[in-house]
Protein backbone atom coordinates (compact mmCIF):
# COMPACT_ATOMS: atom_id res chain seq x y z
CA UNK A 1 0.00 0.00 0.00
CA UNK A 2 2.81 2.45 0.89
CA UNK A 3 4.57 1.62 -2.40
CA UNK A 4 1.43 2.47 -4.38
CA UNK A 5 1.05 5.80 -2.59
CA UNK A 6 4.73 6.62 -3.19
CA UNK A 7 4.42 5.82 -6.91
CA UNK A 8 1.24 7.92 -7.12
CA UNK A 9 2.98 10.95 -5.55
CA UNK A 10 5.96 10.48 -7.87
CA UNK A 11 3.71 10.49 -10.95
CA UNK A 12 1.77 13.52 -9.70
CA UNK A 13 5.07 15.32 -9.13
CA UNK A 14 6.14 14.67 -12.71
CA UNK A 15 2.90 16.05 -14.14
CA UNK A 16 3.02 19.09 -11.89
CA UNK A 17 6.62 19.81 -12.88
CA UNK A 18 5.84 19.50 -16.59
CA UNK A 19 3.15 22.17 -16.26
CA UNK A 20 5.63 24.67 -14.83
CA UNK A 21 8.12 24.06 -17.64
CA UNK A 22 5.76 25.78 -20.11
CA UNK A 23 6.80 29.21 -18.79
CA UNK A 24 10.30 28.86 -20.19
CA UNK A 25 11.41 30.19 -23.56
CA UNK A 26 11.75 27.45 -26.17
CA UNK A 27 15.15 26.23 -27.30
CA UNK A 28 15.73 26.90 -30.97
CA UNK A 29 18.97 26.64 -32.88
CA UNK A 30 20.77 29.96 -33.26
CA UNK A 31 23.72 30.40 -35.60
CA UNK A 32 24.14 34.06 -36.60
CA UNK A 33 27.16 36.09 -37.69
CA UNK A 34 27.66 39.84 -37.91
CA UNK A 35 30.87 41.76 -38.52
CA UNK A 36 31.98 44.35 -35.98
CA UNK A 37 31.82 46.97 -38.72
CA UNK A 38 28.21 46.06 -39.60
CA UNK A 39 27.31 46.09 -35.90
CA UNK A 40 28.75 49.61 -35.50
CA UNK A 41 26.84 50.87 -38.54
CA UNK A 42 23.45 49.32 -37.70
CA UNK A 43 23.40 49.37 -33.89
CA UNK A 44 21.47 52.09 -32.08
CA UNK A 45 22.85 52.94 -28.63
CA UNK A 46 25.10 49.83 -28.81
CA UNK A 47 22.12 47.52 -29.47
CA UNK A 48 21.52 45.68 -32.76
CA UNK A 49 18.03 44.23 -33.25
CA UNK A 50 17.98 41.17 -35.51
CA UNK A 51 14.74 39.68 -36.88
CA UNK A 52 14.20 36.04 -37.86
CA UNK A 53 16.75 34.55 -35.43
CA UNK A 54 15.96 32.80 -32.15
CA UNK A 55 12.43 32.62 -30.80
CA UNK A 56 11.41 36.27 -31.35
CA UNK A 57 14.55 37.80 -32.84
CA UNK A 58 17.70 38.69 -30.93
CA UNK A 59 19.33 41.73 -29.42
CA UNK A 60 23.10 41.91 -29.85
CA UNK A 61 24.45 44.29 -27.22
CA UNK A 62 27.85 45.88 -26.73
CA UNK A 63 28.53 46.47 -23.03
CA UNK A 64 30.94 49.44 -22.77
CA UNK A 65 31.55 48.78 -19.06
CA UNK A 66 33.40 45.50 -19.68
CA UNK A 67 34.04 45.79 -23.45
CA UNK A 68 32.05 42.64 -24.17
CA UNK A 69 29.26 41.65 -26.53
CA UNK A 70 26.14 39.84 -25.34
CA UNK A 71 23.09 38.49 -27.13
CA UNK A 72 19.58 37.94 -25.81
CA UNK A 73 16.37 36.59 -27.30
CA UNK A 74 13.74 39.29 -27.69
CA UNK A 75 11.04 36.95 -26.34
CA UNK A 76 10.07 38.27 -22.93
CA UNK A 77 10.50 35.84 -20.04
CA UNK A 78 7.17 37.12 -18.68
CA UNK A 79 4.47 34.93 -20.26
CA UNK A 80 6.74 33.73 -23.10
CA UNK A 81 3.81 31.94 -24.74
CA UNK A 82 2.46 35.42 -25.65
CA UNK A 83 5.63 36.00 -27.73
CA UNK A 84 5.97 39.65 -26.69
CA UNK A 85 9.19 41.09 -28.09
CA UNK A 86 11.23 43.26 -25.73
CA UNK A 87 12.33 46.56 -27.20
CA UNK A 88 15.59 48.28 -26.31
CA UNK A 89 15.10 51.53 -24.39
CA UNK A 90 16.64 54.81 -25.56
CA UNK A 91 19.80 54.56 -23.45
CA UNK A 92 20.64 51.05 -24.66
CA UNK A 93 21.06 49.75 -21.11
CA UNK A 94 17.62 48.19 -20.70
CA UNK A 95 14.74 46.70 -22.67
CA UNK A 96 10.99 46.80 -22.02
CA UNK A 97 8.27 44.20 -22.60
CA UNK A 98 5.47 46.23 -24.26
CA UNK A 99 2.81 43.71 -23.16
CA UNK A 100 3.49 43.82 -19.41
CA UNK A 101 5.76 46.80 -18.81
CA UNK A 102 8.49 44.53 -17.41
CA UNK A 103 12.06 45.78 -17.79
CA UNK A 104 15.33 43.92 -18.22
CA UNK A 105 18.93 45.03 -17.90
CA UNK A 106 20.87 44.59 -21.15
CA UNK A 107 24.10 44.43 -19.17
CA UNK A 108 23.29 40.90 -17.98
CA UNK A 109 19.69 40.12 -19.04
CA UNK A 110 18.38 40.27 -15.47
CA UNK A 111 14.90 41.54 -14.60
CA UNK A 112 14.87 45.11 -13.30
CA UNK A 113 11.13 45.84 -13.03
CA UNK A 114 8.17 43.63 -12.13
CA UNK A 115 6.47 41.51 -13.22
CA UNK A 116 9.73 40.11 -14.61
CA UNK A 117 11.39 37.52 -12.37
CA UNK A 118 13.48 35.54 -14.90
CA UNK A 119 16.41 36.68 -17.03
CA UNK A 120 16.11 37.09 -20.76
CA UNK A 121 17.32 34.02 -22.64
CA UNK A 122 20.98 34.59 -23.48
CA UNK A 123 23.10 33.24 -26.31
CA UNK A 124 26.84 32.68 -26.61
CA UNK A 125 28.82 35.38 -28.41
CA UNK A 126 32.35 34.69 -29.66
CA UNK A 127 34.71 36.97 -31.55
CA UNK A 128 36.27 35.21 -34.53
CA UNK A 129 39.27 36.61 -36.33
CA UNK A 130 38.93 39.89 -34.48
CA UNK A 131 36.21 41.03 -36.89
CA UNK A 132 33.27 38.60 -36.76
CA UNK A 133 30.75 38.12 -33.94
CA UNK A 134 29.32 34.60 -33.90
CA UNK A 135 26.07 34.17 -31.91
CA UNK A 136 24.99 30.63 -31.08
CA UNK A 137 23.54 28.44 -28.36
Amino acid sequence: MIKKITVLFFILGLFTRCGKESNYIANVAVNYNVTIQEFKIKAVNNVLTVQGVGVAGILVVYNPFNSAYMAYDRCSSVNPEAMCKVNPDDGGLSATDPCTGAKFSLLDGSPSKAPAVRNLKSYNVSLQGGQLLHISN
